[in-house]
C-alpha cells in the first residue's frame, strides 16, 4: 500500500475519537488471514473509511463505477484499495477483481444494498454479493453499522454521535450444484440481509427485522 494509505488511516482514526463516540464490538470476529467477503449496510460517505479504522486488516472496496470517472480520483481510489462495479449489474471483470483479490487472502468489503440508505434502513440487496461468495467459497463477515448517518451538517461536531461498528460472526452460503438461478439469487441475498440485520437496531432493520 502507498505511505499516504497509512496517513489516512490514522487521520480518520484520530478524527473518530475526537468528534465521535466511537465503539467496535465483535473484533474477535475478524480473521487476521485468509480470504474474506465482508458485507455491510451503507448509511454515509464515511462508512469505507470507518470500516477500514475498524476491521484490523488490509481491506479492499467494491465501490460504484461513477466514482472512477475522474482519472484523479479513480488514481487515488485504486491506490487506496477500490475498485468499480456496475451497481446491480456486476460485470464479470468485477467479478475477476474480486476472485483475484480474495485469491490473495485479502478481505473485500461490499455494500449488498448498491448505494447509501437514506432513510437507515435497510433495503434489498444486489444478487452480486453472492455471486461473490458462492463462486469463491469465501466466508461471509457481516457487519451492522448505525451511527453514522447522523454526521449531517455542523452541529454533530458539537453533539459527538455515537457510532457503532458490530461485527458479526463469520458464515458460508452454500455451493451452488449448477448455475444460481434469480430466485436462488434473490433468497440468498436475503439471507446475506438478515446476518447484517441481526447485528442493527430494530429501527435499521427496514423489511428483515428479526
Amino acid at each position: 500500500m502507498p505511505w499516504y494509505y497509512h496517513v489516512v488511516r490514522g487521520i480518520v482514526k484520530l478524527l473518530l475519537r475526537l468528534l465521535t463516540r466511537w465503539r467496535v464490538e465483535g473484533g474477535e470476529n475478524v480473521s487476521r488471514q485468509g480470504p474474506l467477503l465482508v458485507v455491510a449496510n451503507h448509511l454515509h460517505l464515511v462508512d469505507p473509511p470507518l470500516l477500514g479504522v475498524s476491521l484490523n486488516r488490509r481491506l479492499v472496496f467494491v465501490a460504484k463505477e461513477e466514482l472512477f470517472r475522474s482519472r484523479l480520483t479513480a488514481y487515488f481510489l485504486r491506490r487506496l484499495g477500490a475498485f468499480p462495479v456496475r451497481r446491480g449489474r456486476p460485470s464479470r471483470k468485477a467479478l475477476r477483481q474480486a476472485e483475484q483479490f480474495l485469491d490473495e487472502s485479502l478481505a473485500v468489503v461490499v455494500f449488498p444494498e448498491g448505494a447509501r440508505s437514506h432513510s437507515g434502513q435497510l433495503r434489498p440487496a444486489f444478487p452480486g454479493v453472492v455471486l461473490m461468495a458462492v463462486r469463491n467459497g469465501v466466508p461471509v463477515l457481516p457487519v451492522g453499522l448505525t451511527g453514522t448517518e447522523k454526521l449531517k451538517g455542523l452541529g454533530w461536531v458539537l453533539r459527538r454521535p455515537g457510532i457503532t461498528v458490530n461485527i458479526g460472526r463469520p458464515f458460508h452460503l452454500p455451493p451452488a450444484s449448477g448455475r444460481l438461478t434469480r430466485v436462488e439469487l434473490d433468497r440468498q441475498a436475503d439471507f446475506v440481509m438478515r446476518r447484517i440485520a441481526g447485528l442493527l437496531p430494530v429501527e435499521y432493520q427496514g423489511d428483515y427485522k428479526t
